[in-house]
């Protein structure tokens, strides 16, 4: 049974959020905790726009912020030098707290104005508010092409901001200000290139739902909470046995991208190896090998 996330569905509640929340759960019992949570959290607010702005704000600011602590606090462990990629390159607590407060003003600034005009907009293209949730089957594969999508539009998009002198040096420049980069430098960009980027992660599922009519903003909430992880772990700086990239050999993770901000050229893809590999943009020991081997069986053949 769907549920509408408006407050006329569930007439005749008052008092604050937990008392609802009782209520609710007493007359809704086939929903689950969170799809409890998440009805009274729209029922409470009594305004679907303002309701989807704070949370989609606070999700942001809270996984963003607490994400990169670790991350922080790693930095200031000596014995973890040996797992960072660039062992001489340690950001200081001044390069960190500029870093953290131009994020937030950004934040502020730029992302919290189009935050307010993601529901109506969401809601335009056909993204369900209404519990309960997807099955996780749904979820999962649409996840899994929203990362598929998000990683050609962020490697095409990136290249062309590396091969025009002009966008480099007006928009992209700024993001490379850290040639070692740390976690909290994640969206340390241009507001242009912020929009710019950020469309892969938010207008991918926009567009899947334009066409299927058939996404709910929790799958693409948990998709974005996936893809910001991702772009803050690879900006971490570190290189661990137990890293992702080891088991999974496609994915990118932190040595990919370390070495686009050491060499400012190659890496361009996000969350996968494929599309540098394919286009033969990867920058790494390895591809430099077989860049050499094959050149060197083309001279052979030449003779």
């Amino acid at each position: 049974m769907d549920l509408a996330m408006n407050a006329t569905s569930t007439p005749g509640l008052s008092g604050g959020y937990w008392n609802q929340f009782d209520e609710i759960s007493k007359t809704n019992v086939s929903l689950n905790y969170f799809e409890t949570l998440w009805l009274t959290w729209y029922v409470y607010m009594q305004n679907d726009v303002l309701a989807t702005g704070i949370m989609s704000f606070v999700l942001h600011e809270v996984l963003y912020f607490g994400r990169s602590l670790p991350w922080v606090i790693i930095d200031c462990i000596p014995a973890m030098r040996k797992y960072k990629i660039q062992p001489n390159k340690i950001p200081t607590a001044k390069e960190q707290w500029y870093c953290a407060g131009f994020v937030l003003l950004s934040h502020f600034t730029v992302e919290l104005p189009q935050i307010w005009l993601f529901h109506p907009i969401a809601h335009y293209f056909g993204l369900q508010t209404t519990v309960p949730f997807p099955p996780v089957w749904k979820m999962v594969y649409q996840i899994a092409l929203f990362f598929f999508m998000e990683d050609t539009w962020h490697y095409w998009t990136h290249r062309f901001l590396h091969s025009s002198p002009f966008l480099y040096k007006n928009i992209h420049k700024l993001h490379h200000q850290y040639s070692a980069p740390f976690g909290l430098a994640a969206e340390y960009a241009s507001p242009i290139e912020v929009m710019s980027l950020a469309f892969g992660t938010v207008g991918c599922p926009i567009i899947f739902a334009s066409f299927t009519r058939d996404l709910h903003l929790m799958t693409m909430y948990l998709f974005v909470v996936l893809r910001l992880m991702q772009a803050i772990d690879a900006h971490s700086g570190y290189e661990f046995p137990w890293s992702l990239h080891h088991f999974f050999p496609v994915w990118a993770g932190a040595d990919h991208h370390d070495m686009h901000h050491e060499k400012f050229i190659g890496n361009y893809a996000s969350s996968f190896r494929w599309w540098d590999y394919i286009m033969d943009t990867e920058n790494s020991p390895e591809a430099t090998k077989r860049r050499r081997e094959k050149k060197l069986a083309k001279v052979r053949k030449a003779q």
